[in-house]
């Protein structure tokens, strides 16, 4: 975490429009104010960025010396493995891993605190992408369950970053599926603020890249939060999303029950965020075509325009449909059976115990899938070899780039589908 404060009055607006006020710092002044701020180490450079916009002379953020905050008498107490003086350490490695770090127990933290009511801040989120933040969820659940069973009532509150980050909305909503969280806020909060809770976990650090201990998203977690992840049944780490408050609209309710009437729903889903895991079009357009053909009983559904050129009674454009991510959890809960590539389609799916055949290009798929049982995997290794002697990709001195996914054949995705 970073604690800091601000040279000048200034208001940050969010996605959803939450507004997030920042305050001069009054001096002289107890360090447990409404002006004293912590953030986590993204956020704060974030909130840099934007103050050099406005008026880099006139706003910027001050590093406050973290020893004199954590000194304050209600300061909370921390939970799961300490990150302290995270600023100073990023100053000598930006890149910093809990490589050397020892596990810490949970049960020995909480000992030090009598109480049957406890409330929780937990800083930063849980992942940046849908797929991160749905599968380490399923750790902050854990988490939530293990503490239950030493206190009677837990107030369970996460402020994620805000500053400048593009996806609150979205990441806050996949929080609000989370039915152990109470409420989701946006970062920075004041000393003040954090001082009203009994104990903090800072997750100012991303997980995924910062441990590095080759385990599954989940088991990193726990460990992060002082849990053995061994001891802790694989049958309690499953994802989890309540939909039941989503509003679907009344036009993507009707396609979805029209094309149930004609026959089963698969979902083809070939895209990916990322070019690297991304199915090449020209391979994914004669691959619908051969979904078409060899599906001939099912409803081919589709939220991404694959090509718009190919009309077929048994496909099913949601494209204009599916504008959140809602829509398309919904949507995905809706499938009786999904083809997808290496996206947050198959984190949902799991969840609703659907028949899913997912393609990965990355040889860690084993890690990422080991407590998914409703996903059967496809590994194509990239065969391309690039002539370009520069640090650029150049695709016209690239040789055999699609030669990988053409081996992902509509026999072998037949065959995985029949397994289940």
């Amino acid at each position: 975490m970073i604690f800091f404060r601000v040279t000048q009055n200034i208001n940050i607006k969010t996605t959803d429009g939450t507004m997030v006020n920042y305050f001069k710092f009054k001096v002289p002044s107890n360090l447990e104010n409404e002006t004293v701020y912590i953030t986590t180490y993204n956020d704060f450079n974030d909130i840099n960025e934007i103050f050099a916009k406005v008026d880099k002379d006139i706003y910027f953020a001050k590093i406050l010396n973290e020893t004199n905050v954590r000194a304050i008498p209600n300061f909370p107490i921390e939970l799961g493995i300490s990150n302290i003086d995270e600023y100073k350490k990023r100053g000598k490695s930006k890149d910093l891993q809990f490589s050397d770090i020892k596990k810490v127990d949970i049960y020995k933290q909480v000992q030090n605190l009598d109480k049957d009511e406890v409330s929780i801040a937990i800083i930063g989120g849980v992942g940046s992408s849908i797929s991160e933040i749905i599968a380490s969820c399923t750790a902050l659940r854990i988490l939530h369950k293990k503490l239950k069973e030493i206190y009677k009532k837990i107030k369970f509150d996460i402020y994620i970053n805000a500053s400048n980050n593009s996806f609150y909305t979205r990441d806050k909503q996949i929080y609000q599926t989370q039915n152990f969280i109470d409420n989701i806020f946006p970062l920075s909060l004041t000393s003040k603020r954090l001082c009203d809770y009994d104990y903090f976990i800072d997750n100012s650090l991303d997980i995924e890249t910062s441990l590095d201990i080759p385990l599954n998203i989940v088991d990193k977690w726990l460990f992060k939060f002082g849990i053995d992840y061994e001891k802790i049944d694989d049958n309690e780490k499953y994802n989890q999303l309540d939909i039941s408050k989503y509003k679907v609209s009344d036009t993507l309710t009707k396609k979805i029950q029209e094309a149930k009437l004609k026959g089963k729903l698969l979902l083809f889903h070939p895209y990916s965020a990322s070019i690297h895991k991304s199915m090449p079009q020209a391979i994914a357009i004669d691959l619908l075509k051969e979904f078409l053909v060899k599906f001939e009983d099912y409803m081919i559904i589709s939220t991404l325009q694959v090509d718009p050129k190919i009309k077929d009674d048994n496909l099913v454009d949601l494209s204009k449909e599916s504008k959140a991510l809602n829509d398309f959890i919904y949507i995905v809960s809706q499938m009786d059976e999904i083809f997808t590539t290496d996206t947050s389609t198959y984190h949902i799916s799991d969840i609703f115990m659907i028949p899913t055949v997912v393609v990965f290009t990355q040889a860690d798929y084993e890690r990422k899938i080991k407590y998914y049982k409703y996903v059967k995997p496809i590994y194509i290794k990239d065969e391309s070899k690039n002539l370009s002697k520069f640090i650029y990709e150049n695709d016209s001195l690239t040789f055999y780039k699609f030669e990988s996914w053409k081996k992902v054949k509509i026999k072998q995705i037949i065959k995985l589908l029949d397994k289940f």
